[in-house]
């Protein structure tokens, strides 16, 4: 016991300071795609050629769609003026399935708040049930480690129970195979109201690299109203954080 406790003095504060402070992320992580419309040549589709989800089009301008997106480098690597890029940016999470279309010049619209009356159920303790889906368990392993001294969800009053019943909401990872649409509908069915659901991970948007393959349903918007999407190849737990914190309101002012 003695041993334990000097260790953690030792060890010091562990939990991350976000949001209060910026995000710290490592040098290879790719965040919010930037595109440059001005500087693709006319008829260039190579960054579309390359992409092996089809998140990337030309159709009336440059555009991506990070609810496909896999975040690999592959269109980076590939466009040779430099129109497609990634940044460091971690806040990803939308609100609408639209806005996950990223433009060159489009104003960015972030996830918001659930509303005042949720805010005011929700914003202090919020359960969540999560249902993997058909994931490959990366999308689950980023969100498990929330749970971590790290990152200390609990702060937040954010917690994931393992009955439905005790729940505010679901959460979704995965895209939704034919094997887990029962389980996935029954356990909506058994949260009670009112109730919200958060896709987490391109699969649980889009289908991710299993679109259109026919055991899987393409995401969990195929059945029930999304509240919160949440991309990425998994998303990273900063990430997941930064869209839980948005939809209860729960970011200081200068993030928002």
């Amino acid at each position: 016991m003695i041993r334990a406790a000097l260790e953690r003095i030792r060890q010091k504060h562990r939990t991350t300071k976000y949001p209060s402070e910026p995000a710290v992320l490592p040098e290879l992580f790719r965040g919010y795609p930037k595109l440059e419309q001005g500087r693709c040549p006319a008829g260039c589709t190579i960054c579309k050629d390359v992409c092996p989800v089809g998140a990337i089009h030309h159709h009336n301008g440059l555009a991506l769609d990070m609810g496909k997106c896999l975040f690999c480098p592959e269109c980076e690597r590939a466009c040779p003026v430099g129109a497609v890029r990634f940044s460091r940016d971690e806040q990803l999470s939308a609100s609408e399935r639209e806005d996950l279309v990223v433009r060159g010049g489009d104003e960015r619209r972030r996830a918001h708040a659930m509303g005042k009356k949720l805010v005011s159920l929700f914003g202090r303790s919020f359960k969540l049930r999560e249902v993997s889906a058909g994931g490959c368990n990366a999308c689950e392993a980023d969100t498990n480690v929330l749970s971590t001294v790290g990152f200390d969800l609990g702060r937040f009053g954010i917690q994931f129970v393992a009955s439905p019943r005790h729940a505010d909401g679901m959460y979704v990872t995965g895209p939704v195979t034919e094997n887990m649409r029962v389980a996935l509908l029954k356990t909506w069915e058994a949260i009670p109201g009112p109730k919200l659901v958060i896709a987490a991970g391109a699969c649980a948007v889009s289908g991710g690299p299993y679109q259109g393959h026919r055991e899987v349903h393409n995401g969990v918007d195929a059945f029930l109203p999304v509240d919160l999407y949440i991309p990425g190849c998994p998303p990273h737990p900063l990430t997941i954080l930064d869209g839980l914190l948005r939809l209860l309101d729960r970011l200081p002012a200068e993030v928002v």
